[in-house]
């Protein structure tokens, strides 16, 4: 009877050794496929964020994607934001993929991402953008008065040709393509006297240019013509003029006159972009011919330009917000 137990024993031992060393295998065959993975996963040396608009309007969606180097099997985000006022970044709850989705509530918020390993280590960090929320005066009565043409000729001051440099790019190549139709949809929806074909007929006249692109840095002005010739001129300030029109509202256009460069840049260019005194735009409508008091009656066609690096859609949403 002791035998057959003593070999029960032997048995029971032997099952519990060998089970201990099936776990053993197991735990180190994990490990060791856990290490090959992250041997193999790509790990990228730089990340950049992409989808930031020129600027938003109180409300807007920011969207925005984390772009790395090179393609990577790792997808553990996490996102931060620091407001204009603190100096601490502050990690977004639940945003752990490559995307970032925020309403729009103060300008000067900023923006980064980290792509961390399976271990939340900090494998990459982005640099920070900023967002700028500009509503145009929309949201303050002075604002929306200025904005709608109504203004006191004190309120009105010189602007200095930094107010409109960058690069610019006219939006008329976007109506042709019909990419603004949905905008003429929308401001027919709350016209009683235009339809949406109506309001195209009114942009494509106003908007029609060959100058796809302009250039305007320092006291220089560049057009890029739609054939791929460019000709520049530099160009002093030549005061401001107040224009007023049928329905009662006013505007103002600030005057440049060429003081060197191609002949065949124009004598004199008009800016008009709804501001009445210094500040930067972000759109504008402009006006160009030899004859300064010539120019002032033109109401008919603007060519209309915005930041060369807006796409199709941050064009259309800047405009369905006006």
């Amino acid at each position: 009877m002791n035998k057959i137990l003593k070999i029960s024993g032997i048995v029971s031992l032997g099952m519990l050794l060998a089970a201990c060393q099936d776990n053993t295998s197991v735990d180190s065959a994990e490990e060791h496929t856990e290490a090959k993975a992250e041997e193999n996963e790509t790990k990228p040396s730089s990340v950049v964020i992409e989808g930031l608009a020129h600027h938003y309007h109180t409300g807007d969606e920011i969207e925005l994607t984390a772009v790395p180097d090179e393609e990577t099997t790792v997808d553990n985000w996490q996102w931060y934001m620091k407001d204009a006022e603190t100096s601490d970044w502050a990690p977004v709850a639940g945003l752990t993929s490559d995307t970032f989705s925020r309403e729009a509530t103060e300008s000067g918020v900023q923006i980064k991402v980290e792509l961390l390993d399976s271990s939340d280590e900090l494998l990459v960090e982005s640099e920070a953008v900023e967002v700028e929320i500009d509503d145009h005066g929309a949201n303050d009565e002075v604002g929306r008065r200025i904005y709608s043409g109504f203004f006191y000729n004190a309120e009105v001051g010189d602007r200095p040709l930094s107010d409109w440099a960058g690069d610019w790019q006219s939006v008329y190549p976007y109506l042709e393509s019909g990419a603004l139709d949905e905008v003429f949809e929308a401001k027919a929806d709350k016209s009683d006297s235009m339809n949406a074909e109506e309001y195209k007929e009114y942009y494509t006249e106003g908007y029609i240019t060959d100058i796809d692109r302009m250039v305007i840095d320092e006291d220089s002005f560049t057009f890029y013509q739609e054939d791929g010739t460019e000709m520049t001129a530099d160009y002093d300030y030549d005061g401001y003029e107040i224009l007023t029109y049928e329905k009662g509202n006013r505007g103002v256009r600030f005057v440049f006159n060429k003081v060197n460069g191609s002949d065949e840049m124009p004598e004199y260019i008009q800016f008009s972009d709804h501001d009445i005194s210094s500040k930067k735009a972000h759109h504008y409508h402009l006006y160009w011919g030899d004859d300064r008091a010539e120019l002032l009656e033109e109401m008919e066609h603007w060519p209309t330009y915005y930041p060369s690096e807006l796409d199709e859609a941050g064009i259309v949403q800047d405009m369905l917000a006006h």
